[in-house]
């Protein structure tokens, strides 16, 4: 029975994005781009090296590479360079990653050695280049980070700086407005 519901939730599905494609092609024939607007930005893994993808006024993805003021690679750096197939956008990560840093688990479980830690902080737009070019803004970021923590010898939670994680993840989500000069 549930293999029927599954076919056709498959195919309701399938109907549905279709139709939302040839509607939004037809939408799209008419209106003229209008600069700016809300982005929501998406980076699994704390982003760096790995994809990140920008929906709403900017519709992209790419790659978030580490970089300095002046957006050239850096792994020393205090901004991130997001690497789109359009274009780059210069942020300033300093604030979120100043964050990131001093959090602290609200949730530590002393029995699983498990915990989580999420901290919120603004992410300003520093430049963009291509389709990017004179782009200003700033993102409001929220970094979660999931982890499980090792065991000491004697059956304890290693909670030390040095630990090394049995398993963590880091996701990272924005939303903020932007605007083209």
């Amino acid at each position: 029975m549930w293999e029927v519901t599954l076919r056709v939730a498959k195919t309701a599905l399938g109907v549905a994005v279709v139709g939302g494609l040839l509607f939004s092609g037809a939408a799209a024939v008419g209106a003229t781009a209008v600069p700016g607007g809300t982005i929501k930005l998406w980076a699994p893994n704390g982003g760096f090296g790995g994809t990140v993808v920008i929906t709403g006024a900017i519709g992209d993805y790419g790659k978030a590479v580490k970089a300095n003021s002046a957006g050239k690679a850096d792994n020393r750096g205090s901004y991130t360079s997001l690497v789109l197939k359009k274009g780059t956008i210069l942020i300033d990560g300093s604030q979120l990653r100043a964050a990131v840093q001093s959090a602290q688990s609200t949730d530590f479980d002393a029995v699983t050695c498990s915990g989580s830690e999420t901290v919120t902080a603004p992410v300003p737009i520093v430049s963009g280049t291509k389709a990017y070019a004179g782009i200003s803004g700033s993102v409001t970021a929220t970094a979660t980070f999931v982890f499980i923590a090792p065991l000491t010898s004697s059956g304890k939670c290693n909670t030390s700086t040095n630990a090394k994680l049995v398993e963590g993840l880091e996701a990272i989500s924005g939303l903020g407005p932007v605007s083209f000069s």
